[in-house]
């Protein structure tokens, strides 16, 4: 088995778009407008051929609840703090600042995209 994608419904598809490209650096894959169901369907990630994040747009809502059930989608960053710094500068909200994670040494950070959803940074030192 191999992880494809995580799916999150958004309201506002290229203001999402927006944020996961130009304040997380993903690449729009592919995206596809199903006009019979009233949906859109974009596909983001990193172009290493690892597992997608996709949006998914139904055009008659505009606004979804989080609910309690949802947690996170983590991303691995070399420097969390740096990535802070680099998401406020591009206008993205940082919800929880670098450092370490409660009873551990992990340096994580959390920031949020237009919808709500938190994304968590882990600090990684990413092989080249």
């Amino acid at each position: 088995m191999k992880l494809l994608h995580t799916m999150l419904r958004v309201g506002d598809l290229d203001k999402s778009i927006a944020f996961y490209t130009d304040v997380l650096g993903m690449q729009l894959i592919r995206r596809q407008d199903y006009e019979g169901g009233r949906f859109t369907l974009a596909f983001l990630g990193f172009g290493d051929g690892g597992a997608e994040l996709e949006l998914t747009h139904n055009w008659d809502t505009s606004h979804y609840e989080l609910g309690t059930g949802y947690g996170h989608v983590a991303l691995a960053v070399p420097d969390a703090y740096a990535a802070c710094e680099a998401v406020s500068a591009k206008g993205g909200k940082v919800t929880r600042p670098a450092g370490p994670m409660m009873h551990g040494t992990t340096v994580i950070a959390f920031v949020e995209d237009p919808d709500g959803y938190k994304i968590e940074l882990i600090e990684v030192k990413l092989s080249s």
